[in-house]
């Protein structure tokens, strides 16, 4: 019996390629649908204001409210999934301890990015969807729904539904001008969060 060999030419790192889902793909993986997508994009978006650029990552309790959330800015043209996840871990981390102790996970994260271009799934939404389902597993989390936010409203990918408001431009409108966010850079967890 051969198994659990690698084959001689693999180098035993996983593949960049590998760490991206096609939306396709993210329609197979179960995740829960929300019920009412307006009403929860609408409300990320009056809590954070994000602009173009910026990630909103929300955990839900079973009964639908949010229990914290955290919007932080990402580097634009990221296509591997390993380092959204490890973007999404750290500020999971931040707000909300695991839940690895629990047998089943009860808690749903929800994402939804901020950014320039087409409402279609694009390569960056694969490496971020990648990212989101490792870090909800990491954390002990349900894998939720992602979200694009662009000019031209926003998208639950892999659920074909959409709407035109808010979009990208929202948060200049109720600002009233422009603002910009610290690149993504995660700064030490605390002793106390680091061990959870």
């Amino acid at each position: 019996m051969t198994m659990g060999f690698v084959a001689a030419t693999s180098t035993g790192i996983p593949s960049r390629a590998a760490r991206n889902l096609e939306a396709a793909e993210w329609a197979d993986v179960g995740i829960p649908l929300l019920a009412n997508p307006r009403d929860v994009i609408k409300d990320l978006h009056t809590r954070h204001l994000p602009s173009p650029s910026t990630a909103v990552v929300a955990v839900y309790d079973p009964d639908g409210r949010v229990r914290a959330s955290a919007s932080f800015s990402g580097r634009v043209g990221v296509f591997d999934g390993w380092e959204r996840r490890n973007a999404l871990l750290s500020h999971l981390r931040r707000v909300i301890p695991h839940d690895l102790r629990l047998r089943h996970p009860v808690r749903t994260a929800v994402l939804m990015v901020c950014r320039d271009g087409v409402p279609a799934w694009t390569p960056e939404d694969g490496a971020w969807m990648w990212g989101l389902r490792d870090a909800c597993t990491l954390h002990g989390l349900r894998c939720g729904s992602y979200v694009s936010l662009t000019g031209d409203g926003w998208n639950v990918i892999g659920e074909n539904r959409a709407g035109r408001t808010p979009n990208s431009a929202s948060w200049s409108r109720q600002t009233g001008g422009s603002r910009s966010l610290p690149e993504e850079t995660p700064k030490p967890l605390p002793k106390a969060a680091a061990a959870r």
